[in-house]
């Protein structure tokens, strides 16, 4: 019960990694706001749950007024707000270089996760202040915000500008004990990624980030990211701020390229089979 007395909001919380996080809070003692567009999913979760632990509220993070109107709920219902895990987010139109982004498509990414992460701050650090809670504002980046050229442009702008967001954030709100982290996953198949990526099923999706991975006989699940956030939320991690957690198995440590091209370039099929066994 790390969690005891402790409110939260979740934007994205009916689906996905931000689910995933809702039940693990309440399962430590948090009371959880579903922030989410998606109003039957996100009422079904209320009703698994209970709900005397949450509440969902209808929100577009892209709108101020919504964010204003979830964090003003969750004081009503709640009494206080000491977590905000700005979560909501997507991936855009799938584009294969810079020559196709337009316009619409940027503002389209852009405003859900950038400015939808400013709104999240922003109102959680109003009422957080004016109440003193010493809280939590995590934001859900990307391993994209470490390493480069496996997603389109406008994903990793944007992930980058939600990294860069916390940090300042993070700086601004120390003096009022307010701590501001990321965590960055690397792929899951969850159906927002499944659809981005158009892959029908979860299990090819988890052979192909299984088979790219740094990290062998492992595959990360939603769970992994909701213990991330289950830390930075708690007193655990009560002296952490201005931290990007990166959750990859060590995939952005590592540039496997030379090494490939190396084995293609100068060795035969035998020292390749003699070095795989």
């Amino acid at each position: 019960m790390r969690l005891e007395g402790k409110i939260a909001i979740i934007t994205g919380g009916a689906s996905g990694i931000g689910a995933a996080t809702t039940r693990l809070l309440v399962q430590h003692g948090a009371k959880v706001t579903i922030a989410d567009i998606q109003d039957d999913v996100g009422n079904l979760l209320v009703h698994e749950i209970g709900t005397e632990h949450i509440m969902f509220v209808h929100c577009n993070v892209t709108i101020e007024s919504d964010i204003r109107n979830v964090v003003d709920a969750t004081i009503g219902k709640f009494g206080k707000l000491d977590i905000m895990f700005s979560n909501a987010g997507i991936a855009g139109k799938p584009i294969s270089s810079i020559l196709d982004v337009n316009y619409d498509i940027i503002k389209n990414v852009f405003d859900v996760n950038v400015v939808g992460a400013f709104f999240c701050a922003k109102h959680a650090a109003r009422v957080m202040i004016s109440t003193k809670t010493k809280g939590s504002i995590i934001f859900t980046a990307s391993v994209v915000a470490t390493t480069y050229g496996d997603l389109p442009h406008t994903y990793v702008a944007s992930k980058n500008a939600v990294l860069g967001l916390s940090k300042n954030v993070g700086v601004e709100l120390g003096r009022y004990g307010i701590r501001v982290n990321c965590i960055s996953p690397s792929g899951i198949g969850t159906p927002l990624a499944l659809k981005t990526l158009g892959i029908d099923e979860r299990e090819k999706a988890e052979k192909w980030f299984g088979e790219g991975g740094n990290l062998k006989g492992a595959l990360l699940e939603e769970q992994d990211v909701a213990n991330g956030v289950l830390y930075l939320a708690s007193d655990d991690s009560k002296y952490v701020s201005g931290l990007n957690l990166v959750i990859d198995g060590g995939y952005s440590t590592t540039n496997v390229a030379l090494g490939e091209a190396y084995k293609k370039l100068f060795l035969s099929t035998a020292q390749l089979e003699s070095n795989n066994k």
